[in-house]
Formats: C-alpha cells, structure tokens, sequence
C-alpha cells in the first residue's frame, strides 16, 4: 500500500494528543464506540428518508473482542460504513469528522443524536495502539477498503473484502514499559469495565464473548468455562425513563450501584428540562456524610453526560461548593464540547443547568424541612456545617439563599430549630435574636453570661461550631431583626437594676483602675457586670471579633494572632466582690492575688488558656494556708 502523509498541522495536532490532550488512555474505548454509535445512527437517519429501507433494532449492535496471543482489540459495528473517498476525509484530516457534518444536513428525530462532533475522537486509539487498522464496508456497496496508519506518519487506503456492512477497527495494542500497562486492555474484566463505566447508555447492544462457570453436565460439584456473548451494557438509562415507571426502589438501587455511598439517600431529585438548554438530571441528598467528605482530598462534582456517553466523572462547575454534597449526574444534548469532548468549555449551557440546579436542591431541601423533618435534620447533622459555611463563604454572597436553611439548638425547646421558628416565638419587646458559643450544649447551658438573658425569658440559641459565629456575623441579620451575643458589651435589655449599678460604678472606679493595673493588657476593661445573677466573674467582649472567634482564628495553621477586647465583668451581689473591696481598703497583695484569680476563673470558663498554670495553682494554695 502506498502510504500517504497527514496535512502537517494534521500530523503535529496527532503528536500534541497522544501525548497530552487525552488525561486517561482508557478513553480510547468510549471514544470508538461512541463513533460506532454514530455509524448506526446514520443508517437509521438513512432508513427515515428511504420509503424503502427499513431498521431492524435487533440486527445493529457493536462488537468487541480482543486476542491476546496476537496483542489484537477489535471494536466493530454494523453500522453505514464509509466509502474511500469517506475514509480518506473523515480520517485523513483530522478534526474532520462526518458527523458534524452529517447532523447538520438531516432533521434529528425521536430523540436521536449525532455524538461525535469532532474527529480526533478516533484518534485516541494512538494513544493504546501501535497499528490501527480501519476495515469498512459502506452501505450499498459490495466493495469494502482497508485504511491503515502507524501513527503520525501517515496512512494507506486499499481495496479488500468485507462480507457484512459496517466498519471494524482493529488496534494492535502496544507493549508494556515501565510506566504504563497496555496489557489491561486486553483483559475481559478490565473491557467490561470500561465499557460499563463510559458507554453503558449507547443505546445499542456492545457485545463481547466472556468466560462463564457453569456446571458440568450430569454433576452438580464440578464446573467448567466456557464462553457466551452477553451484552455489557444497559442501553436504556433511568433518567431516560418516565418518573411514574419508576419506585423508590429502583431510585435507591441506582443509587447504590453508582457507588454514591452506602447509606440511603434522603431525597431523590428527577429532573427533566426543556428550554434555553435541554436536560435530564438525577440527583440524591445524602443521609451520611462521606468519611473524606471535610478533607482536600473530597472531590465535589456530577457525573456529566452528553447523549449517554459519559464526558467527565466529577464535573464541578455544576455544584456550588454549599451543595458538594450532592449527588447524582446530569445528562445534556446541548452542551459545547471541545475537540477531546473530553474537555468541556465553560459556556452559557452549563450555567444555566449549574443554576437550574442550584435552585432544585434549595427547593427540595425547603421541602424535606417543612415535610419531612427527622429526615432533614438527620440531613442537617451531617451536612449543615456545609451550609453554614456557604453562608459564610464569598463574603456572605449567598446567604439569601440559604439562610432558610439553617438550624441552631434552642435553649427552650432543647432541639434544632430554623431561624424563622425562632423569630415567630420571640417576645414582643425583645429586640435580638440573642446566641451563645460554646464547644457544647452542655457548656453552653453553664454560661453566666446566659443569665440576664435567660431570666428575661428570651430564646438563645446555642452555637456549637467554628463556623457558626461567623455565619451569623455575615448575616448580621435575618428578617430586619439582628443577632446578638450573650457576650457582647450592650444586650439591649431595659432593666432597672443594672440601671443603679450604673450609677454606682463611679464609686468603684478606683478599685477597677487598680485590677486594671494588675492585669496590666489583658483586658480592655473592668467594669459592674448587667448580665450575671448567680455567677461573681465573667468575660464579655467588645468590637466585632468576639472570644469565641479568637479561638477559632488562632487555631488556625500558624494562628492569626487576633485577639478580642476582652472586658472583665464582676457581679457587685456577690460575696467575691464584697471581698475585692475588703482588700482594696486593707491588703493590696490579697487584691493581687484576688484579681488574678479571678481573671483565670473567666478564662477557664471561656475555654480559653491560663497563661501561667503552675502561677494559677500557687494562688489557689495561698488561699487554702
């Protein structure tokens, strides 16, 4: 065969994807099929506009098969075929395909479509193969050719014969080196599973001949292989299937055998578009969290189809990082792809599904809350940090979105409740939505700064998380009533008593300057606290980063070195300050010593660190001799 040479940008674009368009080799597989797919597809295009001609379903199927001994894998379809001249076009040039061509020219119907829209798809063999041989009979010809290539060097077309119409590509696969192993495609198991995982909603049978146990005739001990061709692939995708055919059970089962975890999903989300962009989702809320699901090494995304064929395993551009933990896929006939399909270019198609999307999850979780609340809440448990933090996150630019969402403990109905919940139950001169911090409820519920709140009958609700402040911080608000902290130097409550302990401050203020010194910057201030009944010394804050924040910023990698202005508070009813003002008269080492116990006290409470322990314990020994 004389060989001829690919146009020489042909050549140099055949180099550059081999060796690095593609990401995996393994699509190779997906890429001929899908242009196996194609060729059937034409034919059946080619039956609608011949009175003619008819298409028997069961008579088209695409056939694999590899031979070890000769290093062969042979993908063949029964499919149009090509003629010369069509061989010499669609593979001689590449990036120039047929069926883009083809699609253009015929009307698409009962939901059929052209896959391969760019040529190098075929190409890719190159990337497993040594040799690729095309042998390809067209319809209505009894004359069959042969296009060969090695590679970028070019290619030869001959004349040869071809009982059937249809076109069979033969890849004589490469030998193994050090980095990659040809050899697994080759293997029965490692084929089927390729085929399952790119091509298994081609809508025609992909067939292969596969080893199978069976008993021995007359013995039900002793078993023996033998071979059978089966059909690999499923055809018929669910999200392709009307919604009132399908249960629970079969959404569940999907679900499953998609590996999406090993919990059942809360919901299931089935959605089929028509409009500016075409397509069909299906989408599951998950009950549990996956073990990796707070780590880098989680991969948010959806499965992403083109006409069944799958284009990428983990698009993320599809789900914002609030909703990575849904699952699912979506599968679209309108998407643009780039010459790999592959590669998927960032276009207007894939927004506007990313933001269909987006509001189908809200909608949905919306409903499981109002409906099904055990069921949300055992949601919420696992995934509501995630949501807290895409409050948070971008500087609180969906916070609209998702603050409906959010649920917090209450301190008077001692479970999770939703902000709205909150806001309906609140008295009518109570101005804030009032929270507290804490690592738990348990230590919540201890607080002294609760007090003053608590005995006014207000609702507090307890953050437990990092991220928590933070989130109602960006929020500032919700529905025109603001947040406010148990801790936080004005809690807006009227109250006749703390009225008068205003008044009498001036008379301690020379006591305050003095533990003022003795604490020297360890506090912004020390001042007759309005907030404790019960408790003699507490920690407020003031200015917008609050104690509980401190912590979070300087556990941080390398700390953030934020501090909080930190207000030390003494309730003047208590015997403790009583005690202060003994020893500010008659024992200024005893004030000493007083004072920062008393700091220490506070910051144990705040979960915070004692600077000097070994300092703290010798106080507390000078009190017991």
């Amino acid at each position: 065969m004389a060989t001829k040479q690919f146009q020489a940008e042909s050549k140099r674009l055949l180099e550059l994807m081999i060796n690095s368009i593609y990401t995996h080799r393994e699509i190779f597989l997906r890429e001929l099929i899908s242009n196996a797919s194609d060729a059937i597809d034409k034919l059946y295009y080619k039956t609608l506009s011949d009175e003619s001609l008819s298409f028997d379903r069961e008579k088209y199927y695409i056939k694999i098969a590899a031979d070890k001994d000769q290093r062969l894998l042979t993908i063949s379809d029964t499919g149009i075929g090509m003629t010369e001249a069509e061989l010499e076009d669609n593979l001689g040039v590449i990036a120039k395909s047929g069926s883009l061509a083809f699609k253009k020219e015929n009307e698409l119907k009962d939901g059929y479509d052209i896959i391969g829209q760019f040529g190098v798809g075929f190409y890719s063999a190159f990337m497993v193969a040594d040799t690729v041989t095309v042998i390809s009979r067209p319809f209505g010809s009894d004359q069959a050719y042969r296009w060969e290539s090695k590679g970028a060097e070019g290619y030869a077309i001959e004349p040869c014969q071809k009982d059937t119409v249809g076109t069979e590509i033969r890849l004589l696969i490469k030998q193994n080196t050090e980095d990659e192993n040809y050899d697994e495609y080759l293997e029965e198991y490692r084929l089927k599973s390729l085929i399952k995982k790119y091509s298994d909603f081609i809508r025609y049978p992909i067939k292969m001949d596969v080893s199978v146990s069976k008993l021995k005739e007359g013995s039900d001990k002793e078993y023996e292989e033998h071979r059978e061709e089966q059909t690999i692939n499923s055809m018929v995708p669910i999200w392709r299937k009307n919604k009132n055919e399908l249960t629970d059970e079969d959404y569940n089962n999907f679900y499953s055998e998609k590996h999406y975890g090993f919990d059942k999903p809360v919901k299931h989300i089935h959605i089929r578009a028509d409009g500016a962009v075409s397509y069909t989702a299906i989408l599951f809320i998950p009950e549990k969290i996956p073990f990796d699901y707070y780590t880098r090494e989680y991969e948010k995304g959806l499965e992403l189809y083109s006409n069944g064929v799958l284009i990428m395993n983990k698009c993320a551009d599809l789900l914002p990082d609030y909703f990575s933990f849904v699952k699912g896929l979506v599968d679209s006939e309108d998407l643009s792809l780039n010459i790999s399909r592959e590669l998927l270019q960032h276009d207007r198609q894939l927004q506007l599904i990313a933001k269909n999307i987006r509001t189908k999850v809200k909608n949905e979780l919306l409903d499981l809350l109002k409906n099904q609340r055990e069921q949300y809440e055992g949601f919420y448990q696992s995934f509501g940090k995630q949501l807290k933090f895409g409050v948070y996150n971008d500087f609180g630019a969906n916070k609209e979105l998702l603050q409906d969402l959010l649920m917090f403990y209450s301190s008077k109905e001692k479970k999770l409740v939703t902000l709205d919940e909150y806001i309906a139950r609140m008295a009518e001169d109570q101005k804030y939505i009032y929270y507290a911090t804490g690592d738990s409820v348990a230590r919540i519920e201890k607080l002294p700064q609760t007090e003053l709140v608590a005995e006014k009958g207000y609702e507090i609700l307890y953050l437990t998380e990092d991220v928590d402040e933070f989130a109602l911080k960006i929020m500032s608000a919700y529905k025109e009533k603001e947040f406010k902290s148990v801790s936080s130097s004005d809690l807006g409550i009227e109250d006749q008593a703390a009225a008068d302990k205003d008044a009498a401050d001036a008379a301690h203020t020379e006591l305050f300057a003095r533990m003022k010194t003795i604490l020297t910057d360890k506090v912004k201030d020390i001042r007759v606290s309005k907030r404790l009944k019960s408790h003699p010394v507490c920690l407020a804050s003031d200015g917008e980063i609050s104690i509980e924040m401190e912590k979070v910023l300087n556990a941080m990698p390398n700390g953030q070195g934020i501090k909080a202005d930190k207000v030390l508070e003494i309730n003047r009813d208590h015997e403790v300050f009583k005690a202060l003002q003994e020893a500010y008269e008659k024992d200024p080492a005893k004030l000493d010593l007083f004072t920062k116990l008393l700091y220490n006290q506070a910051l144990l409470i705040e979960g915070l660190p004692i600077q000097d322990p070994v300092e703290f314990t010798n106080d507390i020994c000078k009190l017991m001799v």
